[in-house]
Parts: C-alpha cells; sequence; structure tokens
C-alpha cells in the first residue's frame, strides 16, 4: 500500500472519529432508570431487611442478626471488617437479585431493559458478576504480557546494544516498558472490576484505564516527533500528566462523574488515533500497514464504547465487545512496537557503520 493510497484512506478515518465524537457528545448522563425505580428501590430494602427475596434467601443478610454484637468492636477488628464484608454482599446479592426479578417483570411487560446503578443488567456465573467482560479482560492481559515478553527479549538479547553502554539502540525502549507495566495493570483491575463491582475496584479501574491512556498520549506524541532530548519529552509530557492527574484526583476525592470521565477518554483515545493515521499516512516505515489495521480497529472499537446497547442474552453488551476487539488489535500493536524497535535499530547501526 503506497503512501498516496494511505493517505487517501485519511477521509475515511477522519469519518469515524468523527461519529465517535459527536456520540460521546450528544449523549446525556443521567441517573439510571432502573435503580430509581420504586419498585426495585422497595424490594432492595425488604431484601436487606428479611434476607428473602422470592424463593432465594440472602444468607449474608439472614447473618447479620447475629452478628450484630460485634457491630460497636473496634474498626480494625475481625469481627467489624467481617460484618463490614457481610453487608457489603448482603447489598450487592439484594440488588442483584432485585434487579433480575424486576427485568424480568419488565420482559413480560414488553419493556426493554434499563441500567441499574450506571450498568446494564447482566447475569452472574459463579462469583462473575459480569463473565464475559472479566474473561476478555484477562485474555487482553495475557496478551499485553506475551507483547511485552517477546519485545523484551528482542531489544535485549536479539537485536544489537551499544558498545560502551550496553544499552539498546532503540530510544524509547523504556519508554515500552512503562506502558507495558501501566497497561498490564489497567487490565488486572479491569478483570477485578468486573467480577467484583464495589466502589473500590469501580475507582481502581477508571483510575488505571484513565492512566494508560494518558500516558498513551505522551508516548504517541514523543514518537511520531522522533522526540529523544530529554528536555523536550519533559516539555510534551509536563501538561499531559498535570491533566491526567488533576481528572485522577477529581474522579477518586470529589466526584466519579462517569460522562465527563468518558469524554476525557474518548478526547485522548481520538487524539491518539488521528496522530497516528497522520504519521502512518506520510512516513515511510516498513510496518505502517500494521499500523493502519490498529488505526481502523481502534476507531472502530471506540465506536462500540459510545454507542452502547444493553446485553445479548444478559451476557455481551457494547463493552464485552470493545474487550474482545482489543485482543487481536493488542497482538497487532505490540508486533508494530517490535517492528519498530527493529527498524530503528537498523536505521541507526547502519548510520553508525556508514561515518
Amino acid at each position: 500500500m503506497t503512501g498516496s493510497s494511505l493517505r487517501r484512506l485519511l477521509p475515511l478515518v477522519s469519518l469515524l472519529l468523527l461519529l465517535a465524537a459527536l456520540g460521546f457528545l450528544s449523549v446525556s448522563v443521567q441517573a439510571s432508570r432502573g435503580d430509581a425505580d420504586p419498585h426495585y428501590r422497595t424490594c432492595v430494602d425488604e431484601c436487606q431487611n428479611t434476607g428473602i427475596i422470592a424463593s432465594n434467601i440472602i444468607s449474608h443478610c439472614s447473618s447479620l442478626e447475629n452478628d450484630s454484637t460485634s457491630a460497636g468492636t473496634s474498626w480494625y477488628t475481625q469481627e467489624a471488617l467481617g460484618m463490614q464484608w457481610k453487608q457489603l454482599n448482603c447489598m450487592t446479592d439484594c440488588r442483584y437479585y432485585c434487579m433480575m426479578q424486576r427485568e424480568e417483570e419488565r420482559r413480560l411487560g414488553g419493556l426493554s431493559p434499563v441500567q441499574y446503578h450506571g450498568k446494564w443488567p447482566f447475569k452472574r456465573v459463579s462469583v462473575f458478576q459480569e463473565p464475559l467482560s472479566a474473561a476478555l479482560s484477562v485474555l487482553n492481559l495475557l496478551m499485553h504480557f506475551t507483547g511485552w515478553l517477546s519485545f523484551f527479549l528482542l531489544v535485549k538479547y536479539k537485536l544489537p546494544l551499544r558498545p560502551q553502554t550496553k544499552r539498546t539502540y532503540y530510544e524509547y525502549t523504556g519508554l515500552w516498558h512503562i506502558y507495558a507495566i501501566l497497561s498490564m495493570n489497567a487490565w488486572i483491575w479491569s478483570s477485578v472490576f468486573h467480577t467484583r463491582d464495589i466502589d473500590l475496584t469501580e475507582k481502581l479501574d477508571y483510575s488505571s484505564a484513565v492512566a494508560v491512556l494518558g500516558y498513551s498520549l505522551i508516548l504517541t506524541l514523543l514518537r511520531i516527533f522522533n522526540v529523544k532530548d530529554a528536555a523536550a519529552r519533559v516539555m510534551f509530557a509536563a501538561p499531559i500528566l498535570a491533566f491526567v492527574t488533576t481528572h485522577i484526583l477529581y474522579l477518586n476525592f470529589y466526584e466519579l462523574d462517569y460522562g465527563w470521565n468518558m469524554k476525557v477518554c474518548v478526547a485522548m483515545g481520538v487524539v491518539q488515533i488521528v496522530a497516528w493515521a497522520t504519521w502512518a499516512g506520510v512516513t515511510r516505515h516498513p510496518s505502517r500497514f500494521k499500523l493502519w489495521v490498529v488505526v481502523f480497529g481502534g476507531a472502530l472499537a471506540m465506536l462500540l464504547e459510545v454507542f452502547d446497547f444493553p446485553p445479548y442474552k444478559g451476557y455481551a453488551d457494547a463493552h464485552s465487545l470493545w474487550h474482545a476487539s482489543t485482543v487481536p488489535l493488542t497482538y497487532l500493536w505490540w508486533s508494530f512496537i517490535k517492528d519498530d524497535a527493529e527498524f530503528r535499530t537498523s536505521t541507526l547501526t547502519l548510520v553508525k557503520k556508514a561515518r
């Protein structure tokens, strides 16, 4: 594929990104209709008081009365912590069974599914609250680990090293190592959050995702502009780091604003896709075709995050499909990174020999 043909594809990328931008700007952020339903709220209150909903007995709720003697103990004692955990399980179990009961009533009445506490009604599998998204998060974690490991082995043992320092010729080796750590951390917390959705795991998942997106944006700019000077790298990174840090603090200590967070994440993703798409259209990088596939795939996957829909059969929703789409894209992305390391190393060693 020639550079001119790649440049002709830029309008298509721009169209996909425009759809994504219009989507997240037009989506109104409202409180979930499901948890505002008085029938649902009454069900949850009765369940927490009695430990019974329909034919289900919530053991965590029924055991709270027996454990009430430990309620006055210090917060750091085992009894108090166990009491808090049972109360948490009681609440989450009651919410789940009441949600499923209410959704069945809505289905019989010909109504479509609604969200509860910001999430669609998913069917549990054992302890997994969103089994498909949790499994795909683990798969993405493995893809990043194997991709990073093959990159590490390539630059450390297969490509030539600088004779004096024994460091790699590739100028972005350390930066990609940091990217791998942040990516694996994000997918770890994604798998935990989709397994057990509580306030702590939710904030860790959101914060980790923002961190890797912000760092990816920095790395994108450094690579496409071929920034190698340490001072110049700091100038590129400082404002983005300041914004990302402020945003994470805002989510954790002020307000977990889902709508604003989605806009921030999509905006950072759009900037990265536009930057890589433009660079792929003008560069003569030998692996630019792989980059184009990642760019198009990333743009399409972003639409899944924006235009959400209820889970099919209670399992597969737009977010889980986004997790599925990132698996092959992650493999191809690390393949491009390794090709880039080989390309830059080959270029620099040839220049050195020519001197």
